[in-house]
């Protein structure tokens, strides 16, 4: 097991301006689960290909360990990747694929059979290890990848959206199993992945991406809580944090009819207008607030949304309301902040947390 850093590390594809990744510094501490999260195009999965020796570093370094792995060969760097596409050889049983790194390694026979035997154990796939990759389902040649990883005992995995390819269902599954494997492994891991709940279940910490650029490394509590900018509060919760670009008045903004107080101090750093954000499951029906018109209600079981829409604002509000009696479509409510505490506020020009 082993730490794994970031310093400035750089990566700038040929015939682009703009570097896929700009400078990332980042601390992985060992045995820490660590997600990079993002929206497609961000540089996420180009980060997790540095680290693996997969694409150059232009400038800064990479460390495992103590260890200055920045220009070392992938199969120097002691890390396991696991694919999106899971590259299972198909001509070769479950067992040898699991084992094939041993074997190009030279590793006794009778001691690749004892690791694939663990490993297969810890991940169910005992009764499958004479089956050949087509026999298998989505979900089993997947652990059949965490298998072969597992195997190597290396210092680092890397997942690259593992769960991509499976089902909604599966995926809640395996990413649980996923999880609960790397607790009990303790091994340093580093997962790629888009889907923002992923990220907020498995990590026990979440960088959020964005063109390159690293906006916040946090626990994902601490990121739900108190996101560094509009873009990490717009990106991470489902549905969405509403964002309201709202002028100042004395003492506050005003939402509608309604005064929602702000801090004098925070309101002197900016110039006329702050952005307000309130997650869905803070926003609430009211006497007092802002008018608007329900759009859509969304029944998912246990929660309803409704979104809705007003005349002085571009952006639709949505908020998680009774999933008893949710009001119907067409209707006309008032939307205020149920709490004062769960009010974020952004300085419209930079997107910057106040």
């Amino acid at each position: 097991m082993a730490s794994v850093t970031f310093e400035k590390a750089t990566r700038v594809f040929d015939g682009q301006e703009r570097p896929a990744v700009d400078a990332i510094d980042l601390a992985i501490e060992d045995g820490e689960f660590l997600v990079l999260v993002g929206p497609s195009g961000c540089g996420k999965s180009t980060t997790l290909r540095m680290l693996a020796g997969l694409e150059d570093v232009d400038s800064g370094r990479l460390l495992i360990g103590d260890r200055d792995v920045t220009h070392l060969a992938s199969k120097d760097r002691d890390i396991a990747m696991v694919f999106q596409n899971y590259a299972l050889y198909p001509h070769m049983t479950v067992a040898e694929n699991m084992g094939f790194a041993l074997k190009i390694a030279r590793v006794p026979k009778a001691e690749i059979r004892t690791r694939v035997e663990e490993a297969a154990a810890i991940l169910d796939l005992t009764p499958y290890l004479d089956r050949k990759p087509k026999a298998l389902s989505g979900g089993q040649r997947q652990r059949v990848a965490m298998g072969r990883a597992i195997v190597r005992s290396p210092q680092v995995f890397l997942m690259d959206e593992p769960l991509s390819n499976l089902d909604a269902k599966l995926r809640v599954q395996t990413r649980t199993q996923i999880a609960a494997l790397q607790r009990r492994l303790g091994t340093t891991t580093v997962y790629v992945t888009h889907d923002q709940v992923e990220a907020m279940t498995m990590g026990d910490r979440v960088a959020v991406m964005d063109a390159g650029v690293l906006q916040q490394v946090a626990t994902p509590r601490e990121i739900y809580d108190r996101p560094a900018n509009v873009f990490v509060a717009g990106f991470l919760g489902s549905p969405a944090m509403n964002l309201l670009e709202l002028p100042v008045v004395d003492g506050g903004v005003r939402l509608g009819d309604a005064l929602v107080p702000i801090e004098r101090s925070v309101l002197e750093r900016v110039d006329g207008t702050v952005t307000l954000g309130v997650r869905p499951e803070n926003l609430g029906i009211s006497e007092q607030g802002l008018p608007i018109t329900v759009s859509v209600v969304e029944e998912t079981g246990a929660d309803a949304y409704l979104y809705g829409h007003t005349e002085n604002l571009t952006e639709n509000l949505v908020a998680r309301t009774d999933w008893r009696r949710p009001p119907e479509k067409g209707s006309h409510i008032r939307l205020a902040p149920l709490d004062l505490a769960d009010v974020h506020v952004f300085d419209p020009a930079t997107g910057h947390r106040l």
